[in-house]
C-alpha cells in the first residue's frame, strides 16, 4: 500500500490528502507495522526483493496470487513496489507491470532497487509512474514538468495549465484505455475520499480490457464508519476512517459496471475494532465485459447447481437443470471465468450467422426449446448398435 496514490480533497474539514501524504511519506522513511495486516506472501517471490522493501510494504492482502503468465498489470498505489516485483515475476518475461502512486518518496523507494531486481529476475517489465489512482490518464510527471516551465502566476496560467492537463490525459495518456488484464490494488481505495471514488471506479473500468479483471484487497468495516471517526487523521490515514462497508465495496463494482463479482478472501478475525466497529481485510475480483448489444443465436445454458437457482447482476434467473436461452454475449460470459465451471453450454447444431442474428430480450427469462439449438428440421434417427454407455465412445 501507498502513501498518496489519489487521496484528494477531503472529507467535511479533514484534509485528507494532506494527512495520507504525511503518514506515508514517513513510513517510506521507516517500517510502521501498525499500518498493515499479516500477509502470507509466496516466499520464493520475495527473494529477489531487497529486506528494506519487504519491511516498508502495507498491505493487507496478496492480489499478485491471482495473475498468470504474459498478463499486462497495473498496481493501484503501487508504493515501494513490493507488489509489483512480485507481479513481474509472476507474468514473466512476456507480461508487463504498471505501478502507479502518488507519493515522491514511495515512488523513489521503488525506483531504487529497481535495477538490482530486474538483474536478479531476468527480466525488466515493471515500470512506475506518478499519477492519482483516480485520474490516471494524467501523468503527473510530465505535468510537472510543464508547469516548471509554464509557472502559475495568474488566472489565465491557471486555466492553460487545465488546458494542458486534459490534453496531455486525450493524447498523452498515463494509462490508455483498454490496454490492462488485471488491475491490483494493496490496501488502497479506502485512502480515496468519498467523493472521488464514483470517478476511481469507472478510471479501473476505463483501462481494462474487455474480459479483464480487477484484484482488490482492502480494509472493509461492517458497519457505516461514523463522521466523528472520518475526522480523525490517524485513523484515516491507518485505513480505518476511509473503510467501504463489505457491502459497499462489492456494490461501488456493480455500479461501475463490472460482472462476476466475487469475494476470494476474507480475514475472519477483525483487523481492527474501533468502537464496536469490525475492520477486516478482504480481497474481491470483478470483470469487465458485459456491454453490448443481445444478439440472439440459439444459444443455451444449463446451471448445473448446487443451488436451485441464480440470479446474476443482469436479472438473468439460471434454474438447476433447465435449458436457458440467452444471448451471445451472456453465452461467452457464463462460459469463461468465473461462471464456467457452473454452467454448461448448449451450442446450436448449425451456428447462426451473422447476418440472422435477431435481438434478444435479457429481460426475460427464457427456456430454450430443444428444437431450437438442433434446428426444427432436425429429425434424425440413431440408435446404438450395442451397449456402449458404460465406458464405450458413443456416450
Amino acid at each position: 500500500m501507498s502513501d498518496t496514490m489519489g487521496a484528494v480533497g477531503n472529507s467535511d474539514s479533514l484534509d485528507v490528502e494532506s494527512a495520507v501524504k504525511e503518514r506515508y511519506s514517513a513510513a517510506s522513511q521507516a517500517a510502521e507495522p501498525a499500518l498493515c495486516c499479516p500477509v502470507d506472501y509466496d516466499r520464493k517471490y520475495l527473494e529477489v526483493l531487497p529486506q528494506e522493501l519487504i519491511e516498508r510494504d502495507y498491505g493487507c492482502g496478496d492480489p499478485s496470487q491471482h495473475l498468470s503468465e504474459g498478463e499486462t498489470v497495473l498496481d493501484l498505489g503501487s508504493g515501494g513496489g513490493k507488489i509489483c516485483y512480485i507481479a513481474s515475476q509472476v507474468v514473466g518475461a512476456t507480461g508487463k507491470v504498471f505501478g502507479v502512486d502518488m507519493n515522491d518518496e514511495m515512488l523513489a523507494l521503488a525506483r531504487q532497487y529497481q535495477p538490482e531486481i530486474a538483474a536478479r529476475i531476468g527480466w525488466d517489465n515493471v515500470q512506475f509512474g506518478k499519477g492519482r489512482i483516480q485520474d490516471l490518464a494524467l501523468n503527473l510527471d510530465t505535468f510537472e514538468a510543464y508547469l516548471g516551465s509554464h509557472p502559475v502566476q495568474s488566472t489565465d496560467d491557471w486555466l492553460n495549465a487545465q488546458r494542458k492537463a486534459d490534453e496531455l490525459r486525450q493524447q498523452q495518456p498515463m494509462i490508455a484505455p483498454d490496454t490492462i488484464d488485471v488491475v491490483v490494488s494493496n490496501c488502497v481505495l479506502n485512502l480515496v475520499t468519498p467523493e472521488d471514488r464514483q470517478q476511481l471506479f469507472r478510471e479501473l473500468f476505463r483501462v481494462l480490457r474487455r474480459g479483464g479483471r480487477a484484484v482488490i484487497s482492502d480494509i472493509v468495516s461492517d458497519e457505516e464508519v461514523p463522521e466523528h471517526l472520518k475526522q480523525d487523521p490517524q485513523l484515516w490515514s491507518g485505513c480505518i476512517s476511509g473503510a467501504f462497508t463489505e457491502v459497499g465495496l462489492l456494490a461501488e463494482f456493480e455500479k461501475a459496471g463490472f460482472y462476476g463479482i466475487e469475494i476470494l478472501t476474507r480475514q475472519q478475525e477483525p483487523w481492527a475494532t474501533v468502537e464496536g466497529i469490525e475492520f477486516r481485510s478482504v480481497t474481491v475480483r470483478a470483470y469487465k465485459g458485459k456491454e453490448g448489444p443481445c444478439l440472439d443465436y440459439n444459444q443455451a445454458v444449463i446451471y448445473q447447481g448446487p443451488w436451485k437457482s441464480v440470479t446474476d447482476d443482469d436479472g438473468h434467473t439460471l434454474r438447476r437443470g433447465v435449458r436457458t436461452a440467452v444471448c451471445d454475449k451472456t453465452y461467452r460470459i457464463y462460459n469463461s471465468a468465473p461462471y464456467a465451471e457452473q454452467v454448461l453450454a448448449v451450442p446450436p447444431a448449425q451456428p447462426v450467422r451473422d447476418e440472422d442474428a435477431t435481438q434478444f430480450d435479457c429481460k426475460r427469462n427464457l427456456v430454450r426449446d430443444p428444437k431450437e439449438t438442433k434446428g426444427k428440421m432436425f429429425s434424425l434417427t440413431q440408435l446404438p448398435d450395442q451397449d456402449c454407455c458404460d465406458g464405450g465412445s458413443c456416450c
